[in-house]
């Protein structure tokens, strides 16, 4: 269980660099001409919108998951004081991309709001997509793991829908966790607490395609970033590709859009349900932060719920 819990980390942190060189490449023809079948991690280029970062590097989406790891490691459980202020330090003084979510909810924080009242009302799926850590820290305590993914997501995106994404995958990724496969508990978790909202319905458009390409059902679906695309597109992938992370992570990137959010659950949840020989041991090493998210990982095992 416990090596599951880490490739579920793992995974989700696994996603988000993969999708780094060519995330918000919408034109899927031009990332196989300009890239290739993308199966390493790439540098993104000077036009791309994340020119500053480095191969193995993250999204803005994983540096934020990595903030939350450090603040969970700090103050050995979810304070929601110092996630912000740990997420301020950050974004405060980024060299990197910073959507309007992040720049509303800074600028809320400027106007002396607190974490509680910061939220933009963004719909993307990014504040939903960093709660790997919150699910590895509460493993043991699902109710804990749900009030803290939904105030986390909260401080950023204060919309019910991305609120309840966050919820929903938290429950997943636990149940997958306890040894249920992905397809059967987001099914069991769409019906049971979701069923009269119009989140089981976009959880129907996912495993509805399941069985197309993933790249052609995206298409269908939406690539962008918003819930009501980037949530089902997401469903669909992981019950695509639920015995075969590798694949299912790289053809998240092929699909182009915001793959790095999509990349982020994808990989929690699968990395939860294959565990770390899933992972290609190419990605672990050129992953630049591993050994800081290691060893938060191992601090947060001594004394997590």
């Amino acid at each position: 269980m416990k090596s599951k819990a880490r490739a579920m980390v793992m995974g989700s942190f696994a996603g988000d660099a993969l999708a780094l060189g060519v995330h918000w490449i919408y034109d899927t023809w031009a990332i196989e001409m300009n890239f290739g079948r993308v199966e390493r991690f790439v540098k993104p280029r000077q036009e791309s919108y994340h020119a500053a970062r480095e191969l193995g590097d993250f999204t803005h989406y994983g540096d934020q998951a990595l903030v939350l790891l450090e603040s969970l490691a700090d103050s050995r459980g979810f304070s929601q004081d110092d996630f912000a202020e740990k997420w301020k330090g950050l974004l405060g003084q980024y060299r990197g991309y910073l959507d309007k979510a992040t720049k509303t909810t800074l600028e809320n924080f400027a106007l002396g709001k607190n974490p509680r009242e910061s939220g933009s009302s963004s719909t993307e799926l990014g504040g939903a997509s960093r709660i790997a850590p919150l699910v590895f820290f509460f493993e043991n305590d699902p109710e804990a793991l749900v009030k803290t993914v939904r105030a986390q997501t909260a401080m950023t995106h204060h919309t019910p829908q991305v609120m309840d994404i966050a919820e929903f995958f938290a429950r997943v990724a636990h149940g997958v966790l306890e040894g249920n496969g992905p397809v059967e508990v987001m099914k069991h978790v769409a019906e049971e607490f979701f069923g009269s909202s119009p989140l089981a319905e976009l959880v129907d458009e996912g495993l509805d395609l399941a069985a197309q390409k993933s790249r052609n059902a995206i298409l269908d679906l939406g690539q962008h970033c918003a819930s009501d695309a980037a949530f089902p597109s997401s469903v669909q992938l992981i019950a695509r590709y639920e015995k075969n992370l590798r694949e299912g992570l790289i053809e998240n990137v092929m699909a182009g859009g915001d793959s790095a959010a999509r990349g982020l659950v994808v990989g929690m949840i699968l990395g939860a349900h294959l565990g770390m020989e899933s992972i290609p041991g190419e990605w672990m090493s050129e992953m630049r932060e591993v050994e800081k998210i290691n060893g938060l990982l191992n601090a947060l095992e001594s004394f997590r719920s």
